[in-house]
């Protein structure tokens, strides 16, 4: 064993970018080409069997523990390979016996020759048969942090010059992992990120029914979209709730100059309060209590794109600063951490609640309400849309059927004509809903919908019938009750006593009244 060829071990070591990989790559390394017959690597990890574990009764605090992540060797006696992570020594505790002790210190151990010392050993029956005198324990250390502990098992005396190379290898190796433990990250993160935008996109290619119409409500907004999209000027999309606000805010998105990019979905409403600001700025490991890892929040995730906050009025006062920090400035800081980062995100949000009145009873900023509403979208409901329905109840149906895989049913003149009567409180959202029940339903069969309005009738039972005014027969009333006014303020109509005040109307509107009415004032 010289220094030479431990670095050529390293070198390949260093090649790796999987810890798996980078672990076998050393205990194997080792062992093949370093003349060692037993190589072994435990990680620092937590303590997970501790009620099973062999030294259980040895453990101080049952917390944390070295697990034993790789090995390598072959015995003599029988040629058994030595390449498990499971027996008597799959767990240490820190601080128990030789390993454990060079995990908690950081300090190296060498046994020069085991033969000579058998009260060093825990099995000095095992040393003598398979011919076993050296053992070198050296911590895998990386920036002061003890990843784990390398153990090194030689059928020769280990002299002190073998030592000092195994702690400069340990040294190396320790590098290799946590080089591939960031590869690992990186990784995950690009694969989450991927499916993330996978996710978004398919549900963008699915559910494109909302902005399906020839309504003049549904144009009047479609030319809002187009005036506004391609601008960097934050959108505020007001409207009940199931009108498509979110499908109104990936329109805005695609056709941005920000489409190559994410678009990333906030529902505020879905949040614990305690953890909006990690989820909208991210943290750093160990900031707060299951904090393991770094955590990369929205506004970093959606840098370059769209961040859509729907539910918007439903984030924490105290919260609403920060978020108009990063508003106005591009600037935040993840949780636990002191780094100022930068960010170039466009904000759409989206709330079914009146933020004027949230402001005035003290539940919003001011300042925010107007950096988010530069450019205010109302969606109209689908009561306003009744033109659309036969268009969007025909792209329901030919999803639901896709979806649970059936022939699309044939929606006739009389299902449209009972869903335009329908007063639709959910919306599109709810007339999906619907369909995709009657569908299910029918199977191969006519379509009947089951509407909230006819279940409650039945509920209630037959209702006495209220008589219905004709147009006629009202503009008579209002006529009549225009005259009784004039009547008595003696023909008056503005200031006190005026018949406008009787009325409880506009002066200049009951004029007009009365000039449409033909009414002959004394």
């Amino acid at each position: 064993m010289d220094l030479e060829l431990l670095q050529t071990i390293s070198l390949a070591v260093s090649q790796a970018r999987t810890v798996d990989s980078v672990l076998k790559m050393i205990v194997d390394g080792l062992v093949e080409k370093a003349g060692i017959a037993l190589a072994r690597i435990w990680l620092m990890g937590p303590g997970d069997i501790c009620a099973t574990c062999p030294m259980g009764g040895e453990c101080p605090s049952r917390v944390g523990c070295l697990h034993l992540a790789a090995s390598a060797g072959r015995s003599r006696v029988d040629g058994t390979e030595w390449t498990g992570t499971e027996g008597a020594f799959r767990r240490i505790p820190l601080g128990v016996r030789k390993i454990g002790q060079v995990g908690s210190t950081g300090k190296s151990f060498l046994i020069e020759d085991a033969v000579l010392r058998p009260e060093l050993t825990a099995h000095p029956k095992w040393i003598r048969d398979e011919g076993i005198h050296g053992f070198a324990g050296h911590p895998l250390t990386f920036r002061e942090e003890i990843l784990g502990v390398l153990g090194a098992f030689g059928r020769e005396p280990f002299l002190e010059e073998h030592f000092r190379w195994l702690r400069l290898f340990a040294d190396q190796a320790a590098v290799s992992i946590a080089n591939a433990r960031a590869f690992e990250k990186i990784h995950a993160l690009h694969r989450q990120l991927k499916q993330e935008n996978d996710y978004l996109r398919a549900e963008v290619n699915e559910n494109v029914g909302g902005l399906l119409g020839h309504s003049p409500a549904l144009k009047t907004i479609l030319s809002q979209i187009e005036l506004v999209a391609s601008t960097e000027a934050s959108v505020l999309i007001l409207g009940e709730s199931g009108t498509g606000k979110e499908l109104i805010a990936r329109a805005l998105h695609d056709r941005s100059g920000r489409a190559r990019r994410a678009l990333v979905k906030v529902n505020c409403a879905s949040i614990p309060r305690d953890l909006f600001e990690s989820e909208f700025f991210g943290h750093a490991k160990g900031s707060f209590t299951g904090a393991v890892r770094d955590r990369v929040g929205r506004f970093q995730l959606a840098d370059g794109g769209t961040l859509f906050l729907d539910e918007v009025a439903e984030i924490p006062l105290e919260l609403q600063s920060k978020l108009l920090r990063v508003l106005q400035e591009g600037e935040f800081e993840r949780v636990g951490e002191d780094h100022t980062r930068q960010v170039s995100v466009r904000v759409i949000a989206a709330t079914n609640r009146n933020l004027e009145q949230e402001v005035d009873a003290g539940r919003f900023r001011r300042d925010l309400y107007f950096r988010l509403g530069v450019f205010p979208l109302k969606v109209p409901p689908l009561r306003d849309r009744l033109e659309d329905i036969p268009i969007l109840a025909a792209s329901f149906l030919a999803q639901a059927a896709k979806r649970i895989h059936c022939p699309v049913p044939l929606l006739t003149p009389n299902n449209v004509e009972d869903l335009k009567r329908y007063d639709w409180p959910g919306n599109i959202r709810e007339l999906q809903n619907v369909i995709e029940r009657a569908v299910i339903l029918a199977r191969s069969g006519p379509l009947h919908f089951t509407l909230q309005e006819s279940t409650d009738t039945v509920a209630a039972g037959p209702k006495p019938t209220t008589p219905v005014s004709t147009r006629a027969q009202l503009l008579e009333l209002e006529r009549t009750s225009i005259v009784k006014a004039l009547e008595r303020s003696g023909g008056k109509i503005y200031g006190p006593g005026g018949a406008a005040e009787i009325l409880d109307m506009r002066p200049t509107t009951l004029t007009s009244k009365i000039a449409a009415l033909r009414i002959k004032r004394r």
